[in-house]
């Protein structure tokens, strides 16, 4: 790739020539001058300090050539770089008006560091304006998800009060679990909130990781089991890992959840173990498994692999991007592909000491 020459090079460049062709145009132009003066005009040349007429005119046309040079470097320097900065402060004016689809055209004769600045504005640009799209999706995607238990509860208590539905244990309970399902929305947006802002706090502590996931697998396999699965355990009983086993609970309950709802019945194998400096904790299932371009936004917060499905079994799509921001607060990163056997491997991998940071989530 061709390397473009920086601003001030350009500039730097282009004064240097102006000052050479000034300079060249002044000495060899006079010595020309003189010597056809001498040979054809030898009265033309003053013998005082004072120019002839000859001389004044020769001067006054070199002026005028020194000035068109002048001129027309700094036309040219001008259009280079006053053109995309200016183009760039027009678009900049119309985003503050809330025009986000403002662009600044890519001028073949910006240079350096201008050509780069408007790169640079129209990547901010896009950036903008996707992120107002994504905001717009999460708000139109959040009030679709308390709808309906909303909803439900409203319509419920109404038949309540006016009488319509009798008082019984059974209509209490489902009015809990709607309850219950909002508690459970409004936890993960909050988490998810947090994460964004850089302000999820975790109780970090070192402890048995496996005793910990083995109160969620003993809690959640009846319900695993009541909906044909076998659950296989392999867990490194005797890792130590710094962390918040809180969270970390909450994030196999969550991908144990998400198997539940959206993997066919068969055997799921949740593994805990070490590697070099990192705790992989995973759970897999027999599928059916997931594409690569799936897999690839699978962690996003409303994206969901097979809508239909995740409505029928009433997930609101968050639970999966719960787990990623739990894990890269823990400095590690969530990851999700197929297996060789038609099913899905999620894996969690985090320092087992508990080191802080986020950059490795990012690479």
């Amino acid at each position: 790739m061709k390397r473009t020459p920086g601003l001030r090079r350009q500039i730097i460049h282009s004064l240097g020539m102006m000052t050479l062709g000034i300079i060249f145009l002044s000495v060899f132009g006079s010595y020309v001058f003189y010597a056809i003066a001498v040979a054809y005009l030898p009265d033309s040349i003053s013998d005082t300090w004072m120019p002839s007429r000859v001389e004044t005119i020769w001067i006054v046309c070199t002026i005028l050539a020194a000035l068109s040079i002048a001129l027309g470097v700094a036309i040219r320097l001008s259009r280079r770089i006053l053109t995309p900065l200016n183009s760039v402060a027009n678009s900049l004016r119309e985003i503050a008006q809330g025009k986000l689809d403002a662009r600044v055209p890519i001028d073949d004769q910006a240079i350096g560091e201008t050509a780069q600045l408007v790169r640079d504005f129209n990547a901010m640009a896009e950036r903008l304006q996707s992120m107002t799209r994504e905001r717009e999706f999460w708000n139109a995607a959040i009030a679709h998800e308390l709808r309906t238990p909303v909803t439900i509860l409203r319509g419920r208590l109404q038949g309540l009060a006016e009488g319509v539905f009798p008082p019984s244990s059974q209509l209490f309970d489902g009015l809990l679990r709607q309850v219950e399902g909002l508690n459970h929305l409004i936890e993960d947006l909050r988490v998810l909130s947090l994460n964004d802002s850089g302000h999820l706090e975790l109780q970090r502590a070192e402890v048995r990781l496996a005793e910990e996931l083995a109160v969620v697998l003993d809690a959640f396999a009846p319900a695993l089991i009541a909906s044909g699965f076998t659950l296989q355990q392999a867990l490194d009983a005797e890792l130590k890992v710094c962390c918040d086993a809180l969270r970390i609970r909450q994030a196999l309950l969550a991908l144990l959840e998400n198997a539940q709802k959206h993997a066919v019945p068969g055997t799921l194998i949740v593994r805990l173990h070490r590697s070099a400096s990192m705790c992989i904790l995973s759970v897999e299932d027999e599928g059916p498994g997931v594409s690569d371009e799936v897999a690839s936004y699978i962690f996003d917060a409303f994206r969901r692999g097979d809508p239909s499905r995740s409505r029928k079994s009433g997930g609101s799509g968050l639970g999966l991007a719960v787990v990623k921001a739990i894990i890269e607060a823990h400095g590690g990163r969530a990851v999700c592909q197929p297996t060789e056997g038609g099913g899905t491997l999620f894996t969690l991998a985090w320092p087992v000491a508990g080191i802080a940071g986020k950059e490795l989530a990012r690479d």
